[in-house]
């Protein structure tokens, strides 16, 4: 068939690139010098690494305190603005998976970075818009308040929101994909240990935003504070500019989230027609895409496909687990908000108790590091960190507990006064780092799982769909925080706001956390019944599914052979006749 030569010598053609591009140590240049790889890969690296930690200041600077401007500027409910707050966060997750979509069949790559970088400038440039006026100004002895009113303050703010969500999927998805990071030639312990010490990087820029952005937007110049992601917004476009040429990644288009849904579609199809008229039975239900029963997808793509099916139970139970680590920027927020913050004299910013969720994880990474070290330095296992995740989840599961208690214990202080952004709002008088435990439960959690995940999630498919894995987890992710807030607007219907209150001392806020964490332990338990499917990494990676692909055999029969022939010509026992 036409369709089938022309699929295989696109994938003879792939195979051939690759097997060039490992042979070639370096580039040269007009003067004929060698430029090495590792030399180029650095430099592209570090830039790339710029510009995601310039992203992140500017996702944590609108994140850190949203929930105090839109009870205290916008007027909206507790529960409300925590349900900005995540759908904020899981908009925000999910846009990379649909800008990459749209670089790969729609747009070109250098085209929608403009349009992302525009979007993402306009997005945080609107921000500071909804926060004016700085101060109030006076003209001529009368007093002139500069302010939008509330409904188009609302749209404004949305709007924001939403181009800014693009502008950071775009960042994501196009600039600061992990292909950008050569980690083609890895293996498990060094992934492991990228994504430790990337995460320990991100959540330590994470930490600096916290405590100086939440302090300026609630203390000294609280219209100011949306300045900042602004600038820094500024500062990644024009890192962007200086080096968009090493910057702007081009992946091999070798599999795509439509040939991915395609795949599982056909094969649901063709099951549902199979029960019906009772076809000849197959290996998989996903191998009735094939083309040889009658598919319409080649062997390579419906086997990455099954492989990819195989982390799904994985990617389901983090759902839940997301939703526990969205109470930080949620209900956890609420309870520090309605706490004392003074400290020494000093009025603490409600987002700094954030920190002591990421000094844990700061803390953990060079442990675990030692631990993975001593773990993979074993040949006879493959160690797999399944475990981490079972512990992480059981974490995450006791601070949302902890965190139902620490509500119970707070209500019984007698409350006080306190201004919060010129707002006086009645508080409990219980100091706010009673609630220390339960944040540092969650970044316990976060330092085990998130690396973790990331390690199965990239190694355990061939290399051809490690994108489309990382996209997955992506959804889910954000699905998790979706639920979060459809949990917390469920909570507030059903019990006419009980659950989740506007004013906390009001309502049991304790039972929604206390419901959360009864369904994280059965989400733990769940998990720990098919960890061992994912035990061990050396078998999977040798006798299962990364090599038995047609393609990746075939590139495997070209490099033994081309070995092969290097060290027949390299070889000083054999004769000039014999090589011949």
């Amino acid at each position: 068939m036409p369709g089938t030569e022309r699929r295989d010598t696109q994938e003879k053609g792939s195979l051939n690139h690759m097997s060039d591009k490992e042979q070639q140590p370096g580039r040269s240049d007009p003067a004929g010098k060698l430029v090495p790889q590792a030399e180029k890969k650095l430099h592209e690296a570090v830039c790339v690494l710029l510009v995601e930690l310039c992203e992140r200041f500017t996702f944590f600077g609108i994140v850190c305190n949203m929930i105090l401007f839109c009870t205290a500027k916008l007027g909206y409910r507790s529960h409300q603005a925590a349900m900005v707050n995540m759908c904020f966060v899981g908009t925000s997750t999910l846009t990379p998976v649909l800008v990459g979509w749209l670089a790969e069949n729609l747009v070109g790559r250098i085209k929608l970075v403009c349009i992302c970088m525009f979007l993402h400038f306009l997005g945080t440039a609107l921000l500071p818009v909804v926060s004016f006026p700085f101060e109030d100004v006076y003209i001529d002895r009368r007093h002139i308040l500069l302010t939008l009113p509330k409904r188009e303050q609302k749209i404004v703010f949305y709007f924001a929101l939403l181009t800014a969500s693009l502008g950071i999927g775009g960042i994501r998805a196009i600039v600061c994909p992990l292909s950008a990071y050569s980690l083609e030639d890895c293996g498990p312990k060094e992934l492991l240990s990228f994504f430790n010490w990337f995460h320990w990087l991100v959540n330590l820029n994470s930490a600096v935003v916290f405590v100086s952005i939440s302090y300026i937007q609630q203390s000294v110049a609280r219209n100011l504070g949306f300045l900042i992601p602004f600038v820094s917004g500024l500062m990644a476009m024009i890192t962007i500019h200086m080096v968009r040429g090493e910057m702007i990644y081009k992946p091999k288009a070798d599999s795509s989230l439509l040939t991915t849904f395609g795949v599982i579609f056909s094969s649901l199809k063709a099951s549902c027609v199979q029960h019906r008229y009772f076809s000849p039975a197959v290996g998989s239900w996903l191998d009735h895409a094939k083309e040889n029963h009658g598919g319409h997808y080649s062997e390579a793509q419906v086997e990455g496909t099954k492989s990819l099916t195989r982390l799904f139970p994985l990617f389901t139970f983090q759902i839940l687990y997301r939703t526990c680590i969205m109470q930080i920027p949620s209900g956890y927020y609420l309870q520090t908000m309605n706490s004392n913050l003074h400290f020494s004299g000093f009025v603490l910013p409600v987002a700094a108790m954030n920190v002591i969720s990421i000094v844990p994880l700061l803390i953990l990474v060079p442990i675990l590091e030692c631990i993975n070290s001593w773990l993979f330095s074993s040949k006879d296992t493959g160690h797999s960190p399944t475990i981490y995740i079972v512990v992480g989840h059981l974490s995450a599961a006791l601070s949302v507990m902890v965190a139902g208690f620490s509500e119970m214990h707070r209500k019984r202080f007698p409350q006080v006064q306190q201004t919060l952004s010129q707002e006086v709002l009645l508080v409990s008088s219980m100091p706010c780092f009673h609630l220390a435990p339960q944040y540092i439960l969650l970044g316990v959690a976060e330092a085990l799982v998130t690396p973790s995940c990331s390690l199965l999630s990239f190694w355990l498919v061939p290399a051809r769909m490690r994108g489309i894995s990382m996209h997955f987890l992506a959804l889910f992710n954000g699905a998790g925080c979706f639920l979060g807030a459809l949990f917390v607007q469920t909570a507030h219907a059903g019990t006419q706001g009980s659950w989740f209150p506007h004013l906390l001392h009001e309502g049991k806020l304790e039972r929604f956390f206390f419901f959360l964490a009864s369904l994280m332990m059965v989400n733990t338990l769940g998990f720990w019944t098919i960890a061992h499917r994912y035990n061990n990494l050396n078998e999977d990676c040798t006798n299962g599914f990364r090599g038995n692909l047609p393609g990746e055999k075939l590139l495997k029969h070209e490099k033994a052979i081309k070995h092969y022939h290097a060290v027949l010509e390299s070889s000083p026992i054999l004769s000039p006749m014999e090589k011949t």
